[in-house]
């Protein structure tokens, strides 16, 4: 799984809706699979290639840092609207979302207002897997606050932060740590 640097404490949902309680991917290894009786495994079926390859859901504000940085994983990916003219989207297979800290510092208002709309669809918000956020680490302890937000809200892994355009040691290990959370799903 990535790493996922400096904890960061907030009791605070910043609007996003959620309902039961997620499986994370812990719980979901922990199940015992019932065609094979072991625990830890995921169920013996042959995903295709598809399948094996990371999705990614990200949304990117006009200064498209956020999108550099998802270009640069090379996975298939999809934009979240950034104007309320532009179509919503809905996804229909599983994704980590991608997401930049906004409120310049303060909690209330880190998660921009384009995810939560996102993320009140159930249908987008029961296909997160995991999240990783952008931040500045001049906001101190609310550098990449959303993603916490987020993975807090939803119940799965926070999986990595990564500064404003992150640096190509961080796309490398997004992309190796995508890759191994991918491959035990």
């Amino acid at each position: 799984m990535l790493p996922a640097g400096r904890a960061v404490e907030t009791g605070c949902y910043d609007g996003i809706v959620a309902d039961e309680r997620r499986e994370t991917m812990s719980d979901h290894h922990q199940k015992t699979d019932s065609d094979s009786g072991q625990q830890g495994h995921p169920p013996a079926t042959s995903p295709s290639e598809k399948e094996k390859t990371p999705h990614i859901v990200y949304f990117s504000s006009a200064t498209n840092n956020t999108a550099r940085f998802v270009e640069k994983l090379g996975f298939p990916s999809q934009r979240i609207p950034l104007r309320r003219k532009d179509p919503e989207i809905t996804v229909t297979e599983p994704y980590v979302l991608i997401v930049p800290t906004y409120g310049g510092g303060n909690v209330k208002g880190a998660v921009p207002k384009q995810v939560i709309t996102f993320l009140n669809e159930k249908d987008n918000r029961d296909k997160c897997l995991g999240v990783i956020a952008s931040g500045n680490t001049n906001f101190n302890t609310a550098y990449a606050i959303a993603g916490n937000i987020v993975a807090q809200k939803l119940k799965v892994p926070f999986m990595y932060k990564f500064e404003l355009l992150g640096t190509s040691e961080d796309v490398q290990k997004c992309k190796e740590g995508l890759v191994e959370f991918w491959q035990k799903i």
